[in-house]
């Protein structure tokens, strides 16, 4: 049986998927949501918001990912970066997939990715729960009902997470598989309900596409100024940096909490919501996201709950630390209607320096910008990825490499040219350790990134004095306003001053001998840049 609304020419049948059980098309939240609960998907929460669990995976499954090796891409994947799957195995995961899924019942959500209708990506997820449809929906954008009569996807993703795959038979590393293959414009995705694979899935296929076009596509955050979208700020950063919380500032609009595109016009959101992380989140530090865990058909992933009093445990890890609340950009109050922005006049970059090493803020030069792009240092926080429990030092360039199909020379090249073209003054900013490495240090005070963000934002940063530090050669403030100037030395923050020296030199090494795969790839001036 067909339900709902979709364009009579591009229905399952026409893809080749058929005899399945009943087929729900582009319902909206509360369709998703009752439907949801009434096949056991999850609970029904405080104000509406779906309670579920993902299951055995609460993370994404980065080494379980493929792209199609087939000659249309042969010559621009990032292959050292991107497993390869034969066409041949790929097939045979897709017939054995839709053998799986006959006789089940499906939902379809026609959406589409990026907010500017030039460079928009019209996609069709396939979702074997109820709740994953709405997941698409809060992420990705909603066409209006009147445009689903004629929508016609570019790229089809199917999700089944009880679906396994054959190693043997499949070309995959275990019976979980993400399968891209740009040729056919099909994602496949087998035994994981990590609704976060959806969303990821869509951005890769961004990142591949728009870079083709000139539009720079970015892993990074978003806002501008009320009332004035040419002082826009973006926010590069990995998952657990800061990117959400630090972006959703009541003094700015927010245009968006994870994947943008910088186009010739200016910044764009990719996304139609936010896919936050919860842990300890609290109403006095955060009190919109917070607000939205308790707003109807929001998503929340994976955290603890009074089964009598549906109160939400912000602080119980037992599940995992990756707990999450999906939902619509619109929940937060100062969201941009539009998602647009224009061309950014700051640049930042987001680290998490489990190392107690850099600074929490320093100015960087084009050239020095593009470098630290590349090199993209950070640590994995606990729960994004299946096996991490504790942050883990790394080194994952463009600050997105498990998202990145083309080599990395490329987002940089994009990203130092628009910096150029447009006068963006560039930060990084470490939102880490503090006082020693993690175990010995403390995470940075977010009321002191605060400050030392709204003084990069104001332009009243630019007036400070500045040093240069000695290891890593870029420029630190010695003194901002509300912000204890110890903090601005990390040197001085650390009891054993020896101690921070003996473990800046580790670190120097580890970014001169991660960033030696690039030189032969990058222009003198980054040449220059480079450290060690």
């Amino acid at each position: 049986m067909i339900i709902g609304r979709v364009n009579p020419a591009k229905r399952l049948e026409d893809q080749g998927i058929t005899d399945l059980g009943n087929v729900y098309y582009n319902l909206i939240e509360p369709a998703l949501v009752q439907a949801a609960i009434e096949r056991g998907e999850g609970t029904l929460g405080k104000g509406g918001a779906f309670y579920c669990s993902t299951g055995k995976h609460t993370g994404r499954s980065p080494k379980d990912k493929f792209v199609v090796r087939t000659p249309e891409v042969e010559d621009t994947i990032w292959w050292e970066n991107n497993a390869p799957m034969a066409p041949e195995a790929f097939d045979l995961l897709h017939a054995d997939m839709l053998a799986h899924m006959k006789g089940r019942d499906y939902f379809v959500e026609d959406l589409y990715a990026g907010a500017d209708p030039e460079h928009r990506l019209d996609v069709r997820v396939i979702t074997e729960m109820a709740w994953h449809g709405l997941f698409a929906r809060h992420l990705l954008r909603r066409p209006a009902a009147e445009e689903l009569a004629s929508f016609e996807a570019e790229f089809t993703i199917i999700n089944c997470p009880t679906f396994k795959a054959d190693p043997a038979r499949h070309g995959c590393r275990t019976e979980t598989v993400v399968a891209l293959n740009f040729a056919k414009k099909l994602i496949l995705v087998g035994n994981t309900a990590y609704a976060g694979e959806i969303k990821k899935s869509v951005f890769t296929l961004l990142n591949y596409i728009l870079p083709g076009k000139g539009v720079m596509a970015m892993h990074c955050s978003a806002n501008h100024a009320i009332g004035n979208t040419d002082d826009t700020a973006i926010f590069f950063g990995l998952s657990g940096t800061g990117k959400t919380t630090l972006s959703a500032d009541s003094s700015r609009t927010l245009i968006g909490d994870d994947e943008h595109g910088w186009s010739e016009k200016g910044t764009f959101n990719f996304e139609g919501g936010c896919y936050a992380k919860t842990i300890n989140l609290s109403a006095e530090a955060e009190p919109e996201i917070y607000a939205t865990t308790s707003k109807f058909a929001t998503v929340v992933e994976n955290m603890v709950f009074d089964k009598d009093t549906l109160d939400l445990d912000f602080a119980d890890t037992s599940l995992t630390e990756n707990t999450r609340c999906a939902y619509p950009l619109d929940y937060i109050s100062n969201a941009s209607e539009t998602s647009l922005g224009g061309h950014p006049k700051n640049v930042i970059m987001l680290t998490c320096d489990a190392y107690g090493v850099l600074p929490p803020i320093a100015r960087l030069t084009p050239a020095q910008a593009m470098y630290h792009f590349l090199s993209g240092f950070t640590s994995k926080t606990p729960g994004t990825e299946v096996g991490v429990v504790e942050p883990i030092p790394t080194f994952s360039t463009c600050f997105g490499a498990p998202f990145m199909p083309r080599r990395p020379e490329v987002y940089g090249k994009l990203l130092q040219e628009k910096i150029n073209a447009n006068g963006a003054t560039c930060w990084l900013v470490n939102t880490g350790w503090t006082g020693g490495a993690y175990g010995v240090g403390k995470r940075m005070p977010i009321k002191a990134t605060r400050a030392l963000l709204t003084a990069a934002l104001d332009g009243s940063l630019n007036n400070a004095e500045f040093r240069k530090d000695p290891n890593f050669g870029f420029d630190v403030p010695v003194a901002v306003h509300d912000v204890d100037s110890t903090l601005l030395d990390p040197r001085a923050t650390w009891a054993d001053p020896a101690a921070y020296d003996a473990q800046a030199e580790k670190l120097v090494k580890m970014f001169a001998e991660n960033f030696a795969q690039y030189v032969p790839f990058i222009d003198d001036d980054v040449k220059a840049a480079a450290i060690g």
